[in-house]
């Protein structure tokens, strides 16, 4: 069947949410005229047509084209995606138990979960998965990683690319827990360490547990670790916070153009603990939720936040029902801590000439309860910055083109240990890095080196010959630096490197077991958290 350009459509949609949204408006005349109009036309299209037309391809891509132009988390959830969304609220699913990418032509498995059965069928992070059942995945439109869920004791077959051979195996499905806290322990004689990765339904009470079992230990302080959390659940977020700080304490207000979605909402329960020494970690991945936490437990100075500047994502979603299962889930708020403040950094209403949501740069002050300066529109900035766990876009580069996570596949192969006590990647691994990388053309272009390849291309004919040389030498000069940064940002790099290999070995438990003793962001916690008198300085 021959495709037809869908994106003429969005105009003509984007009314109808408005009504589902955010109930009739003033200008209800306008919303049923642009309705009226978009049912004819797609009427008429579809029956008139010169190819065969597929109506739920047609509407579903006008409908992503439509909120395309608004923020990445309005999004149109069908039903697959509705069932989905309510796994990563619940905390349990039945599957393979594994992280998995999804790709165009294939799934990618970033992570098995220990003793789970992608673990038990020897799959390993790298693994590119080909073949699902009689499924071949370059052919399912879909999101493929769905076929590996199922009811559980149910078998799937699949098979997968390992280091250029294809292999095939058989698992057995099975409830798999999505802890919140997949991770505590003690982090020395005195202080308690936390790991929170989701505000899942489970978040609140395992994070209360783990503080109960570690007081019985002997934890005199604390240290919650919110590095790589996303988010999740609102709720959940008030209620971790509430484990710090007393009954009744505001910490969120959302406002919004909907008058129904203004509100306050305060703690409801008796503080675990009010008196505690506590430090939380962020990093930038933190968002969502785990800023509303580390915000606000920074607003009411009830903690010393240590890390770097979080991700900044100060929107509020809700759910809401659709016909037929499907679920809009929209942008309803903004949200504001207790001082006041919001930590959205990208405002996706203003942007650019290229479409691009514009990152905040001009921020507000406001203080916390004893009189501190904190900022609004840029994400929670930590009260002790940790240089190592920063990220910029050569890191994000190297992330989001798998460089660093390709070169950890090879060098699992290549290389054995048999306990962390023996892991070392020494200064010949990391030059081995430094070639992989380049070789592999990693991808952080700059708006100098888009301009520079624009105008190399163009058919300009005032650029000449020479002119465009001269412009192919400067992005080679451009190219050459990066290879550079390298070597000035190997601190960084190299605890990357190190985080994903210690997990490919030992699992994630000894990825957590290896950072309590090298991780600079814990063992400078600790340090601050063992001197009473600097940790109650930074809180005045």
């Amino acid at each position: 069947m021959r495709r037809i350009n869908k994106k003429w459509v969005v105009p003509f949609l984007a009314v109808t949410f408005l009504v589902v949204g955010s109930g009739f408006r003033n200008d209800f005349f306008e919303i049923a005229k642009q309705i009226e109009i978009f049912t004819t036309l797609f009427k008429e299209l579809n029956m008139n047509y010169v190819d065969e037309t597929n109506p739920a391809e047609l509407m579903d891509s006008a409908i992503k084209n439509m909120l395309n132009e608004l923020d990445p988390y309005t999004r149109f959830l069908n039903e697959q995606d509705v069932e989905a969304y309510k796994i990563n609220n619940a905390g349990e699913y039945s599957g393979i138990g594994a992280l998995v990418r999804s790709y165009d032509d294939r799934l990618l498995i970033i992570e098995a979960y220990k003793d789970y059965p992608a673990d038990k069928a020897g799959l390993k992070a790298g693994d590119e998965i080909i073949q699902i059942g009689d499924v071949a995945v370059a052919d399912f439109e879909d999101n493929a990683s769905e076929l590996l869920k199922g009811a559980n004791k149910t078998s799937v077959n699949i098979s997968f690319r390992r280091q250029g051979q294809i292999k095939t195996a058989s698992l057995t499905r099975e409830g798999v827990e999505v802890d919140a806290v997949p991770y505590y322990n003690m982090a020395d004689e005195k202080t308690g360490y936390i790991v929170l990765s989701k505000f899942n339904r489970k978040a609140s009470s395992q994070t209360k547990s783990a503080i109960q079992d570690l007081k019985s230990k002997g934890a005199e302080r604390l240290i919650l670790d919110l590095r790589g959390n996303p988010g999740g659940l609102l709720s959940e977020a008030i209620n971790v916070t509430n484990l710090f700080v007393p009954k009744g304490e505001l910490i969120v207000t959302t406002r919004s153009k909907v008058k129904k979605f203004n509100q306050e909402y305060k703690t409801k329960n008796k503080a675990e603990d009010l008196e505690i020494p506590l430090v939380v970690l962020i990093d930038g991945a933190s968002a969502s939720a785990s800023e509303i936490v580390s915000g606000g437990l920074q607003d009411l100075d009830r903690a010393v936040i240590m890390g770097a500047r979080s991700f900044g994502k100060g929107l509020v979603q809700r759910p809401l029902r659709l016909t037929y299962g499907t679920q809009l889930k929209v942008t309803i708020s903004r949200y504001y801590t207790p001082s006041g403040r919001c930590i959205q950094s990208l405002d996706y209403w203003n942007r650019d000439a290229s479409g691009n949501a514009v990152r905040n740069t001009v921020f507000n002050n406001f203080k916390t309860r004893n009189g501190r300066d904190v900022q609004d529109g840029g994400g929670v900035m930590p009260d002790v910055e940790i240089g190592s766990i920063k990220s910029n876009s050569l890191i994000d580069g190297l992330e989001n083109n798998n460089i660093i996570f390709d070169f950890a596949t090879d060098f699992y192969y290549d290389n054995s240990f048999t306990s962390i006590a023996q892991f070392e990647f020494a200064e010949k691994d990391y030059a081995k890095f430094k070639a992989f990388a380049s070789k592999s053309g990693y991808s952080i272009q700059t708006e100098t080196e888009k301009l520079l390849e624009n105008a190399i291309n163009s058919d300009d004919i005032l650029l000449g010959a020479n002119v465009q040389n001269r412009y192919k030498d400067l992005l080679l000069a451009i190219n050459n630096e990066k290879t550079l940064l390298l070597d000035s940002y190997k601190l960084e790099i190299k605890k990357k490197l190190e985080d994903e290999l210690v997990k490919r070995y030992f699992y994630r438990k000894g990825l957590y077991d290896y950072q309590l003793r090298t991780d600079e962001a814990i063992l400078s916690a600790k340090e601050l958290l063992a001197d009473s008198k600097n940790y109650s300085q930074i809180l005045r």
